[in-house]
């Protein structure tokens, strides 16, 4: 066993674990923060992108033990969350299946640039890529705020979804940066033809439950 200390979104997360827990393990059974997904534990697929110290890392190929001391941001550090009640009720929720009928959740206004594209675009499907997905695209942003379409392909070569066919993807991307330079984050991309080929504010919740007024922010556990 070995004692460590490692900032996770701003809150210092001190315990004793074994000196082979992964990075990934310790954000999710110690934080406590479920966002950051366990896609192939081989590093391939990126679905459990995170930030240390201002740099992406798949957490699947990095032990805690290494971070001792770092600073790490997921997923849930992009944007505040608080507990709100679910608001589209279901017929499992009817049911009983799920109480008490709150999740984790940020207002569609408090969303990070990226994670409001992400929404807005409907740049997503299952959910299970997109936490690493937006961790990716914000720190490659955040360098790089004027990309090509080429070039925000290139940034999530190392990310896999299974659902999108990544066009969408790819629109959230470039209205992101269009976003962090100052710009507006619109409901919809258009095509050159102006056809939208975003879903708008119809589009799911990013990586998280419940869409609407309030917007999930990757907190199911899975």
């Amino acid at each position: 066993m070995q004692d460590v200390t490692i900032t996770v979104n701003g809150r210092p997360v001190q315990a004793g674990i074994d000196e082979r827990t992964l990075l990934l393990d310790f954000v999710r059974d110690v934080a406590g923060l479920t966002g950051t997904h366990n896609g192939c534990l081989e590093a391939r697929c990126g679905c459990c992108s995170l930030e240390v110290d201002g740099a992406i890392v798949k957490s699947c190929n990095v032990l805690a033990v290494q971070v001792d001391g770092s600073s790490v941001t997921t997923i849930e550090g992009l944007s505040p969350e608080r507990l709100r009640p679910v608001e589209h009720i279901t017929s499992q929720s009817l049911a009983g299946h799920y109480q008490p009928l709150e999740a984790l959740g940020a207002d569609a206004g408090d969303l990070h640039p990226v994670q409001a594209a992400f929404h807005a675009c409907h740049a997503l499907q299952c959910g299970f890529c997109t936490p690493g997905m937006v961790m990716v695209l914000k720190n490659y942003l955040e360098e790089n705020p004027e990309p090509t379409r080429d070039d925000v392909r290139t940034a999530i070569a190392g990310n896999l979804c299974r659902c999108t066919g990544y066009q969408h993807i790819i629109d959230a991307g470039m209205q992101a940066a269009e976003a962090m330079r100052g710009g507006v984050c619109r409901t919809a991309i258009e095509s050159p033809d102006g056809a939208p080929t975003g879903a708008g504010a119809q589009a799911g919740a990013v990586a998280g439950v419940g869409a609407g007024p309030g917007v999930g922010v990757a907190t199911g556990e899975v």
